[in-house]
């Protein structure tokens, strides 16, 4: 086993990203550090990670697809790794079972922790001894974008986790909570058109995942967009109109899931004394009927969007209009969690009245996720990363209040399968 050296200084790379890792790999501690050590054990559903597994993982990924690679006369940290912390790399190798990731209780917190410190250490010597090899640091500004994704999934797991506890646990207080204040829905119009869709460095910074790629053409028709995401209250209408017992509304197989689960209403909703009530980070509160609704299933948001006359957005749609719409308001301050964790980017205009599409939920679209024309995933086990999920699974858009703020950019392609509901998920009207 490889360690941290116990009494040397450590060196200290002065580079912007060094800085950078430094910077989110101690946002990931701290994102943990409201937790106990039997939190960050636990998994409460096969989809969702134990805390001290998200933590290992993205020190795996440095150590697999950077030291491995680049270290001198390189030694893991301690062999079994390999496999505890490999996800879903066919490459590298064996994988611990994904639904069995709460049963690994060696190592520790404490000596995940102790990995962590080591790769960071053996991470920052590496940028300080080959300040000048891109394809290394391409691989851990990829390592620092991957972390930042597993810091998302850090709160949305965690959440599940503590909403099966009975003391109704939250993960973080945030006291006093204001009402938001309604705002009213408006219809923005597109002409659309041939459009250039995908990254584009000038526009979403240097910096993209392969499955955004390439840049391309296509057509888009005229279409409205809504001026804002679905709020709770809109959401509680189409509930209280019998929306879960309407088979006309669903799609087969999302009547097939409202029925097998016996559902009436989106993940962490519960009734008490004639209201209801919403599971959150902060514990649970009473529904804000004005913030955007979300832990929505794609099989909900298309429901609800067949309920109200209209339609969810395509992907091509959704980043037409995130192209060519003001974004001057930050997220709720108040929406289903009571804040975003980060600030927004800015970006230019077209439209005269702002239009929020990033920060509050991520948004369904009607686009199965797929490959852009001329797609092509990295080479190596890396490639694995993005490519290899493009089957059934839809394309959601925006970023949500646990989203960092470098990964809310218009060609960001997220992606879930119609039944998943634990992310920030909601929708925003198309017609």
């Amino acid at each position: 086993m490889v360690t941290a050296r116990p009494h040397a200084a450590p060196l200290r790379a002065d580079s912007p990203l060094a800085e950078q890792y430094r910077r989110v790999r101690q946002t990931s501690l701290a994102l943990a550090a409201p937790l106990s050590d039997e939190d960050c054990q636990v998994q409460s559903m096969p989809d969702a990670s134990p805390t001290k597994w998200h933590l290992a993982h993205v020190s795996w990924f440095f150590e697999t697809f950077v030291l491995e690679r680049f270290e001198p006369n390189f030694k893991p940290f301690e062999p079994t790794y390999r496999v505890l912390f490999n996800s879903y790399y066919q490459g590298i190798g064996e994988r611990h079972p994904r639904p069995q990731r709460g049963l690994i209780t060696k190592p520790t917190l404490t000596e995940v922790k102790r990995y962590r410190a080591s790769v960071d250490e053996r991470i920052d010597a590496l940028l300080l001894a080959q300040p000048d090899n891109d394809e290394m640091r391409a691989l851990v500004v990829l390592g620092i974008q991957h972390e930042q994704q597993h810091q998302e999934l850090l709160l949305t797991d965690i959440k599940h986790l503590l909403s099966f506890n009975p003391a109704h646990a939250g993960y973080a207080k945030r006291w006093p909570i204001s009402a938001v204040q309604p705002q009213p829905l408006r219809w923005f119009p597109f002409d659309g058109g041939l459009a250039e869709l995908g990254h584009d460095a000038a526009l979403d910074g240097d910096f993209c995942f392969d499955n955004e790629t390439p840049r391309h053409r296509a057509f888009i028709a005229p279409f409205e967009l809504a001026s804002r995401p679905v709020s709770y209250g809109e959401y509680l209408a189409f509930i209280d109109d019998r929306g879960y017992q309407r088979p006309e509304l669903w799609l087969a197989m999302g009547w097939d899931w409202v029925c097998s689960g016996e559902r009436e209403a989106p993940l962490y909703w519960r009734r008490a004394d004639g209201r209801w009530l919403n599971h959150t980070l902060q514990g649970v509160v009473e529904i804000d009927p004005h913030t955007p609704v979300c832990h929505l299933s794609f099989f909900e948001a298309d429901a609800y969007a067949r309920w109200a006359g209209a339609r969810l957005p395509s992907e091509a749609e959704w980043e037409f209009a995130a192209r060519h719409a003001t974004r001057v308001q930050t997220a709720h301050p108040n929406f289903a969690d009571r804040g975003a964790f980060h600030p927004l980017p800015q970006a230019g205009s077209a439209i005269d009245e702002p239009v929020q599409m990033f920060g509050d939920i991520w948004e369904w679209t009607q686009s199965s996720y797929g490959p852009y024309p001329g797609y092509r995933p990295l080479s190596g086990a890396v490639g694995e990363y993005n490519g290899k999920f493009m089957c059934n699974q839809y394309v959601l858009r925006g970023g949500s209040c646990a989203t960092p703020a470098g990964h809310m950019r218009a060609s960001y392609r997220n992606f879930f399968p119609p039944d998943a509901q634990w992310q920030f998920s909601g929708l925003r009207l198309a017609r």
